[in-house]
C-alpha cells in the first residue's frame, strides 16, 4: 500500500441520525423512523465487521434525548429492550462482544439488568466489540473519570492524559479513527469528546435507515486514502 494511505481502521464510530427525519419523509410517525433505523443499525453494525474492523460505537441515546417528547422516550427505550432481550442472539450468532457506554442515573432498572445480562452472554466473543453509547455523554464521561480520579486519592501531579483514559468508560476500547455521521449534520454532538481526539469525519447526506453496505465501503475506501497526521 502507499505510504501516503493508511489502513482501514480498527474503530469506526458512528452517529446514527436521521430517524425522525427519515420517518417525516415518508409520511410516518417518529417511532417507525427509529424502529428502521435499529433494524438499519443490526445490517450496519454486522457489515462493518465484516470488513475487517474490530470496535464499532453506536451513538444510540445522549444524556440529552431525555428532553424528547414522553412517547418518544418510551419508544427509544423499548427499542434498546428489544435489542438486548429477544434481539441479543444476533449478536451472540455473530460473535459480536456488547459493551454499554453510559450513565446508568434514571435508566429503568428493567434495562440497566438487561445490559448486564447481555455485557455477560457476549462476554467472551472474539469476532468484535460494539459499544452502545446509551444514556451517554462525552463531557459526562470525562467529569466521571475525574470524580473517580479524586476519590481514589491521587494528587495532581499525578494526573497526566494516560491516567484519565484508564477512568474512562471501558477504558481498554481504543481511540476511535474514523467517525461517521449521517443526516449532513456535521457535528459530533458531544460524542465520545475524548477518543475523538484524532479522528478522521466523514458527513453523508442521507438518513440513517437509508445507509447500506455500499456506503460502508465507501466510508471505508475514503478513510484508507487518507493521511493521518496526529498532529505532526
Amino acid at each position: 500500500m502507499n505510504d501516503n494511505k493508511t489502513d482501514i481502521p480498527k474503530h469506526i464510530g458512528y452517529i446514527v441520525d436521521g430517524n425522525r427525519r427519515w420517518a417525516k419523509k415518508h409520511g410516518l410517525p417518529s417511532y417507525e423512523g427509529h424502529l428502521a433505523g435499529y433494524d438499519k443499525l443490526k445490517d450496519v453494525v454486522i457489515a462493518t465487521f465484516d470488513m475487517g474492523v474490530e470496535y464499532v460505537t453506536a451513538y444510540i441515546f445522549s444524556t440529552e434525548n431525555w428532553q424528547r417528547s414522553q412517547d418518544e422516550v418510551k419508544g427509544l427505550m423499548n427499542l434498546v429492550l428489544k435489542m438486548l432481550t429477544s434481539d441479543l442472539h444476533v449478536f451472540e450468532e455473530n460473535d459480536i462482544k456488547l459493551r454499554i457506554l453510559g450513565s446508568r442515573e434514571g435508566v429503568d432498572k428493567k434495562i440497566i439488568k438487561a445490559m448486564d445480562n447481555a455485557e455477560s452472554k457476549t462476554a467472551n466473543n472474539k469476532r468484535g466489540v460494539l459499544a452502545l453509547c446509551f444514556n451517554y455523554g462525552g463531557r459526562l464521561e470525562i467529569v466521571d473519570a475525574i470524580k473517580q480520579i479524586i476519590n481514589s486519592g491521587i494528587k495532581p501531579n499525578k494526573i497526566n492524559a494516560e491516567l484519565i483514559e484508564q477512568y474512562l468508560y471501558s477504558p481498554d476500547i481504543p481511540d476511535i479513527d474514523l467517525v461517521l455521521r449521517t443526516s449532513g449534520e456535521k457535528r459530533l454532538s458531544n460524542f465520545m469528546l475524548w477518543r475523538t481526539a484524532y479522528s478522521e469525519m466523514i458527513f453523508i447526506n442521507k438518513n440513517w435507515p437509508d445507509m447500506k453496505k455500499s456506503d460502508v465501503r465507501a466510508a471505508l475506501n475514503e478513510y484508507t486514502r487518507r493521511q493521518r497526521r496526529f498532529g505532526s
